[in-house]
């Protein structure tokens, strides 16, 4: 059915719900998993939303981010042993989530992408936008949304 699923995560507990559901089907279908985390930039300007940091400061708070990546992905991984599916971890340093996780799909031929909706609606979606969303429209292969 499926020989390679991509699960994206961003370490929430719905995004927890898409790790193990897109295991538990890997599983199933004795498929190999590539779990992806994409790590934002930590913003420079005002304009983008933070105060102004010097640059060693800035990277020792991307650099501590990229470490809790690492240590969720670590998780996501031994879950994987335990359910005796093949599990490589990714992180991407990207602001473009969706477009991460859409040319992750593509880079590492995956067949199914497993991800999480947050479910937001009106005036919050609108002005948060929907990475979701995003990822179904520009992407060329089956993507399983869990909620």
């Amino acid at each position: 059915m499926y020989n390679r699923i991509l699960i994206a995560t961003d370490g929430s507990e719905l995004s927890e719900k898409a790790v193990q559901s897109g295991l538990d089907l890997a599983a199933l279908c004795a498929a190999k998993v590539i779990v992806l985390k994409v790590v934002s930039h930590y913003p420079r300007s005002y304009l983008e939303g933070s105060d102004l940091l010097d640059h060693k400061e800035a990277k020792r708070i991307e650099d501590q981010w990229t470490a809790q990546a690492q240590g969720l992905l670590d998780g996501v991984k031994d879950l994987g042993h335990q359910r005796k599916v093949a599990v490589t971890t990714h992180i991407t340093h990207s602001d473009l989530v969706a477009e991460s996780i859409v040319e992750a799909a593509k880079k590492f031929e995956c067949d199914l992408i497993v991800m999480a909706s947050h479910g937001r609606k009106g005036l919050q979606r609108l002005l948060l936008g929907s990475e979701t969303q995003h990822v179904l429209t520009h992407s060329h292969v089956p993507v399983l949304v869990l909620r």
